[in-house]
């Protein structure tokens, strides 16, 4: 038994929106139920979307924001509205392989202790028919953790975890762009268990757009406060902070048409 939690802002496309619902109907296991948060007002065409899968999905539980609150505090109201205690994660703009759920589940199933359980992403513009790269990550909880010093080590719109793991690390806390990562390493510091699963589970839709939002002044000064979070709460010596700063700064700073290379050709296979 297990929902599916979704949060949903004004910009999504609708189109990408349908392609994503969809790909949770076609599932090998199906949900038990599905929960998707507006974070704010939307467009009337998105909530057309939203309307006609409500139709065809009788597990749907819709939770609307007055106001956009932003991707971790939506997330947290979501999880409040899961009723079970395995949660699958979902973007709204990706596709979920068939077997996604299915091959987590088997996961849990098969090992009980495991906490969190992610997978490999592959990475497409146009068509998930033509994917650019693959995001990999190691598969083992002890390799998983060293990992996290220096990298996010979990694909967060493939993940499933287990609410009462996260809810016990705090939840989702507004960090903005590292929401997502900023969990992982206070449920590392609090012994929950990780797997990753070595195949991609789900479709990761980006654009050239992307590699420009990752980078800037800004985001170079949010990355050094994480770092330094982390730093604080022990999980990175400051050996490693400095590497993890002298690695990462250049690379936010650098012209997009270079920071684009290198997450292609250095951080992708």
């Amino acid at each position: 038994m297990f929902s599916v939690l979704l949060s949903l802002y004004i910009k999504e496309q609708p189109s990408f929106l349908k392609q994503s619902l969809d790909s949770l109907l076609s599932q090998t296991l199906l949900p038990n139920e599905i929960v998707l948060v507006k974070d704010g007002p939307l467009t009337s065409e998105l909530d057309a979307v939203v309307s006609d899968f409500a139709k065809r999905c009788a597990s749907l539980r819709v939770v609307a924001l007055p106001q956009n609150q932003g991707l971790g505090r939506a997330l947290n109201e979501g999880l409040k509205y899961c009723s079970y205690d395995l949660v699958a994660r979902m973007d709204t703009d990706d596709i979920a392989k068939p077997n996604r759920f299915e091959k987590q589940i088997r996961i849990f199933n098969e090992y009980p202790e495991i906490d969190v359980c992610s997978s490999w992403v592959e990475e497409f513009i146009e068509s998930p028919h033509y994917p650019v790269s693959v995001k990999k990550l190691p598969e083992k909880h002890v390799d998983i953790a060293v990992y996290a010093h220096s990298r996010n080590p979990v694909n967060h719109p493939v993940v499933m975890f287990r609410k009462k793991a996260v809810m016990e690390a705090g939840g989702y806390q507004h960090f903005p762009l590292f929401e997502d990562y900023y969990l992982w390493v206070r449920m590392l510091a609090n012994g929950a268990r990780f797997y990753n699963i070595q195949e991609s589970l789900l479709y990761f839709r980006t654009s050239p757009d992307m590699f420009k939002r990752r980078g800037g002044l800004k985001y170079a000064m949010d990355e050094f406060r994480f770092q330094k979070v982390m730093f604080d709460m022990n999980m990175i010596s400051s050996k490693q902070l400095l590497l993890n700063v002298m690695t990462r700064f250049p690379v936010r700073i650098a012209p997009n048409q270079i920071r684009s290379w290198l997450y292609k050709k250095a951080l992708r296979k």
